[in-house]
């Protein structure tokens, strides 16, 4: 899958220098031709004016600059015509014919060849913005090296099938997805998720489109089509953030709208009123009107907020974190609590079996296999975890048949033709096979600040098994940060008992804890801190979190590469198993809005100052082009630099 160019994102820019649609690689080339050429007359003709040279013909260089500068934003005001709309392409032709009208060759030329520099300069600036992007995920080998039976050979990306054997090479990028099936070598994976130090991948882990292989050689069997790839759908989903509009940029973009026509108006009656009322002289308030008419055109305004999006989602992208649009990062600036799941979100995931009770005449083999047996059916880490521990003890699970998951409480299945129930104490209450005594073990179990799994034979229970998580190793630190620098409500939101989520709660630091909620139970605990707090961030796997990462404001996927649930889940998706970058993410959201302020109010003042010199007749056209050309770049100069916000 191709990288997303500069130029398939040019529109969601929104910038009134650009074009609506951006040219392809020719027509940028012609229209930097043009610009020079306008530039190279009006050089011409100031060096003729000086020495002995008819005034004419200096004249008409200055006119011939003039219109070749205004090919193509006049080609772009008949487009907005048609359209029903005046931009500033409308402006600034209006005020180069008034200029040429009035006789003012020499303004018209330099207002022209400005407002074209102008335009060059920024969409450079902009495209510089777009291309980290389009850096970061770099198109992927065009063909493959396939192993088959008759030997190794390259194909072409788009025809190798699932399955096939990829070799891939010291130092070679990634074509496709897929599972390492033998050699052992470091891999950067920092192209997709922004981590700093290469990842050990040996038999059976996954690789990843985009990635970058060290010094070992991989054969890696093809898990995935190369449209079907993270790399690709971290692809699509960038395009569509480029299109997604945060609400301070719609309002920028309604608020150009009407104001571009109020300023044709305000430029006609600045022209008519003082001849009309007390006689004053046509020229010399007409050429203040084109001078209002080139003041007032609210390009740097129009352009200080989706610079500042693109820059920062460029800049986040780089660091791992996807985030889907200007809107999820104006939200993530408003958020006062933030709600992690436990498992695999605040925890490693990783659990291991630290209890194992049996009961009645099971034994304590028989209690693990008979669980492990309907546990490998599951993707769920205690699963992971109980299935391992049967495997350690040199056992082999017997198979299981009508496995069915039951989120949040379990699973259950037949296994050597009894019905086999794993799962919480809250499904065997449910069941109605809860007993005194089964509910003291259990509540044993949970005192040691273990998650208990009670395990049933045909409505009996034959044991209970302990597992323990433990805490990621930066939790505890990232909670402590979000609470004292990001002045946020942390929460943990888990389907863990109330015992050992306390426990781990206490250990990290959380200041509200919601304990054994089912997936549906998120969801309400999500909208109960919302009214309590304000806007919630939910930080979840983007599996089973899936409800509760929809009903907040902001959801954030952890660990989201690979994960084709997670990409589409949330709202942001933190590509690397990284609880740091949650903080990143927050920063930045609060710096581009920052940066948004900055730029409209640096843009507004611009205009009115120079607004209120051009009525006053201070400000000449010349000036004015390039206080506005001034004020967009430094727009865009302050927006770049959250390319590189750390």
């Amino acid at each position: 899958m191709s990288a997303p160019t500069a130029t398939s994102q040019t529109h969601a820019i929104g910038c009134s220098h650009c074009e609506d649609d951006a040219p392809a690689p020719t027509g940028a080339r012609i229209r930097g031709s043009v610009t020079a050429v306008a530039a190279v007359l009006v050089a011409l003709a100031c060096v003729l004016s000086y020495v002995a040279v008819s005034p004419a013909w200096v004249s008409a260089l200055f006119v011939t600059a003039a219109l070749v500068g205004s090919i193509f934003p006049a080609q772009r005001a008949l487009q907005g015509l048609r359209r029903r709309t005046l931009d500033i392409n409308a402006l600034m032709v209006i005020a180069v014919i008034g200029a040429v009208a009035i006789g003012e060759f020499e303004e018209a030329a330099m207002v022209v060849s400005l407002f074209a520099a102008a335009q060059w300069l920024e969409a450079q600036s902009i495209d510089r913005a777009r291309k980290a992007i389009g850096q970061l995920l770099e198109a992927s080998p065009v063909d493959v090296l396939i192993r088959e039976a008759e030997g190794e050979h390259r194909i072409g990306i788009d025809v190798v099938p699932i399955g096939a054997l990829m070799v891939v090479r010291p130092g070679e990028k990634l074509a496709l997805d897929g599972l390492v099936q033998s050699g052992r070598s470091d891999v950067n994976q920092a192209p997709i998720t922004g981590e700093s130090l290469p990842v050990e991948k040996g038999e059976g882990d996954e690789v990843f489109a985009g990635t970058i292989n060290g010094h070992g050689a991989l054969v890696v069997v093809v898990t995935r089509r190369r449209t079907d790839t993270t790399l690709a759908r971290i692809v699509r989903l960038v395009e569509t953030a480029q299109s997604q509009r945060a609400p301070v940029q719609q309002f920028i973009e309604r608020f150009a709208a009407w104001y571009t026509p109020a300023v044709v108006i305000l430029a006609a009656l600045v022209t008519t009123l003082p001849v009309l009322a007390a006689g004053q002289p046509l020229d010399v308030w007409l050429y203040r009107a084109l001078v209002l008419l080139v003041v007032a055109c609210p390009c740097a305004l129009v352009i200080s907020t989706p610079v500042s999006v693109v820059s920062a989602l460029a800049g986040a992208a780089r660091h791992g974190v996807l985030i889907k649009g200007g809107a999820h990062l104006e939200r993530l600036a408003a958020v006062r609590v933030v709600a992690f799941d436990k498992t695999g979100t605040l925890t490693t995931g990783i659990f291991s079996l630290d209890a194992v009770i049996p009961l009645g005449a099971a034994t304590e083999a028989d209690a693990i296999l008979t669980a492990a047996a309907v546990e490998s059916h599951s993707e769920h880490p205690i699963a992971a975890a109980i299935v391992a521990r049967a495997i350690a003890d040199g056992a082999t699970p017997a198979p299981a048949s009508n496995v069915r998951a039951l989120p949040g409480l379990g699973v259950e299945g037949v296994v050597g033709g009894s019905a086999i129930v794993c799962g919480t104490p809250r499904l065997f209450s449910e069941r109605g096979w809860m007993t005194p005594g089964l509910e003291g073990l259990a509540a044993s179990v949970t005192g040691k600040g273990l998650s208990p799994v009670l395990v049933a034979r045909d409505g009996v229970a034959i044991g209970v098994l302990g597992l323990r998580d433990r805490p990621k190793a930066d939790a505890a630190q990232v909670v402590t940060d979000l609470r004292r620098h990001e002045n946020v409500h942390v929460a943990m939101i888990t389907g863990d008992h109330d015992a050992p989520a306390r426990a781990m709660a206490s250990e990290l630091n959380v200041e509200i804890l919601k304990s054994q909620q089912l997936p549906q139970d998120k969801v309400a605990a999500v909208q109960s801190l919302r009214r309590e707090f304000g806007a919630v961030a939910m930080v979840g796997d983007g599996v089973n979190d899936a409800p509760a990462l929809a009903a907040s404001d902001v959801g954030i996927a952890m660990g989201a590469m690979g994960s084709a649930v997670a990409l589409e889940a949330a709202d942001i998706a933190l590509m690397a198993d990284d609880l740091s970058k949650l903080r990143y993410a927050m920063r930045l959201s609060r710096a581009t809005l920052d940066n948004i302020r900055v730029n409209v109010a640096l843009s507004v003042a611009l205009k009115v100052a120079f607004l209120v010199l051009a009525v006053a007749g201070v400000a000449t056209l010349w000036m004015a082009v390039l206080a506005d050309t001034g004020a967009s770049a430094l727009v865009v100069a302050n927006a770049v630099r959250l390319r590189r916000f750390q």
